[in-house]
């Protein structure tokens, strides 16, 4: 305790105690745990041994945290898509355009996923060109009004090169994202963002490229077609059980009289006391109707056969009463 007293002392003899504890993070949202080349966030718990007469012994143990990312919102369940053209040289010498167009399923991804590509690319020009597509991760580092920005490469692949008038298509072409850490994106410090770029090396000129935004998770895509098989192979399996316990032949019911006796028929009949407050709330035609025929007899069996070896042409019609 602070105030020394008496009362808030506790004498710790020789030898090991230990002391279990545990602390709640803050309700508030926290920046996931980072490490950049300007900045970085951690989290850590401090413990001080203090002693008379000598130095406190100190004692720090770093945690990490992560803010969840959940990619099935529909924000980043959206397809991602663009169109870029690129015409060489000038006048007099131009030359045919360079066309680029790519799409991606979806925006957010987590870490271990492979991104499925749909690019076409279209060579007019004089020139070989190579179509590639890059992942970029770029940190954005924010202290006493200045930034500081940092573009590192992820993970990038490589297609055929292009000779004059050829045409490219990638149908769902995988590039694969290594294990990163998550994206940064509600901290006033240091912000972490993805993105795709799918783009076209021209040699001798400035490349053509499409950017497109990637958010990289924690949560990852829930199995909603693996579910719904699983489901219904479960639901396949229950109906088969159910037919291997149905008999081969209808047996007629039992006796009526033999199952409800004229006292229990007459006791459904009356109302019971427990529930007369419950029979005034529901006092009407439809409740009435209900314990009108609440133990009357089922209709007659008349359909069954005694004679079941016996071929019938005719098939019994239900008898009306």
């Amino acid at each position: 305790d602070d105030d020394n007293s008496e009362e808030g002392l506790h004498i710790i003899h020789s030898g090991r105690h230990e002391y279990a504890f545990s602390f709640g993070l803050p309700q508030i949202p926290l920046a996931t745990s980072f490490k950049g080349r300007h900045g970085s966030v951690r989290y850590w718990v401090k413990t001080e041994l203090h002693r008379p007469w000598l130095l406190p012994v100190k004692l720090k143990k770093e945690f990490t945290v992560f803010e969840h990312i959940d990619i099935n919102t529909p924000s980043l369940l959206s397809p991602q898509a663009g169109t870029k053209e690129k015409t060489l040289c000038c006048w007099p010498c131009t030359s045919g355009p360079i066309s680029l167009s790519a799409k991606i399923e979806r925006k957010g991804y987590t870490p271990g996923e492979s991104i499925q590509i749909f690019a076409e690319i279209e060579n007019c020009s004089s020139r070989m060109v190579v179509p590639k597509a890059t992942i970029y991760q770029t940190q954005a580092f924010y202290a006493k009004g200045k930034m500081k920005e940092v573009r590192q490469l992820v993970a990038n692949l490589r297609g055929e090169s292009l000779s004059s008038g050829k045409t490219e298509t990638w149908n769902g072409k995988q590039l694969k994202i290594p294990p990163v850490s998550p994206s940064i994106l509600d901290c006033s410090i240091i912000r972490v963002e993805y993105s795709l770029m799918v783009y076209v090396d021209i040699p001798g000129a400035v490349d053509l490229f499409l950017n497109l935004p990637l958010v990289i998770g924690t949560i990852p895509l829930h199995p909603f077609g693996s579910r719904t098989s699983s489901v219904s192979s479960q639901g396949s399996m229950s109906m088969n059980w159910l037919g291997l316990t149905l008999p081969e032949r209808l047996e007629a019911p039992p006796n009526y009289a033999e199952v409800v006796t004229e006292e229990n028929r007459q006791s459904g009949l009356a109302p019971v006391a427990a529930f007369d407050d419950f029979q005034r709330a529901l006092q009407g035609p439809l409740f009435a109707y209900i314990q009108e025929f609440r133990f009357l007899p089922p209709p007659l069996y008349s359909e069954f056969d005694p004679n079941p070896d016996q071929p019938t042409d005719e098939i019994p019609s239900c008898p009306s009463r």
